[in-house]
């Protein structure tokens, strides 16, 4: 007996077709005197129905946001000789953001020729900010559960979780809800 894998308006990629489409039906093949279906079809509109075996799901976006990493790439427009002055001759930061080593933050050529220096602190602070918020997270997590943290420790936490609200973007409501909860543990 078949069960469908996949529903109506899901988007899928089709492997023998090799495109993106949305399911627009869910065809169960029905035998007599059988209470389930025997295979499932699914209309893509691509002039033929398709078994579970062709499609692909949709993978959600990724959460986890410690993949970031610094990479470098050549320098298209100077040679080595013309920026011997970068701490990298040849070369210049990316941060990417992507599995793939493609997606992040990048500088233009002039910009980094003006100040390498700073562009590379730049580069190695994105690059290690999602481990940075997290270390903040466990921070304050770690301080609202200690009884005995002291004034001090309370205010690196509340700080922290300022920070991390600053970086979540948060509205405004849920800010004013987590200071009430803080301002309650620090009593």
């Amino acid at each position: 007996m078949a069960k469908a894998v996949f529903h109506k308006n899901q988007r899928v990629y089709v492997k023998s077709v090799g495109t993106w489409a949305l399911i627009e039906k869910v065809k169960p093949q029905w035998v007599k005197d059988v209470e389930e279906p025997v295979k499932i079809y699914y209309d893509c509109g691509l002039g033929r129905d398709f078994l579970a075996h062709e499609l692909a799901a949709e993978q959600p976006a990724e959460a986890d946001t410690g993949q970031w990493r610094l990479m470098r790439l050549k320098n298209k427009w100077q040679s080595v000789e013309e920026c011997a002055h970068h701490p990298v001759p040849g070369t210049y930061p990316v941060v990417v953001t992507d599995t793939r080593d493609w997606g992040g933050w990048r500088v233009p050529g002039a910009e980094y020729d003006r100040d390498p220096a700073r562009i590379e602190a730049q580069a190695r602070m994105i690059a290690h900010a999602p481990r940075l918020v997290a270390l903040a997270e466990q921070l304050a997590r770690a301080v609202a559960e200690d009884p005995d943290a002291g004034e001090e420790m309370l205010a690196l936490a509340r700080r922290a979780g300022e920070l991390v609200r600053a970086v979540r973007n948060l509205p405004a409501a849920d800010a004013a809800t987590s200071n009430a909860e803080a301002t309650r543990l620090a009593e």
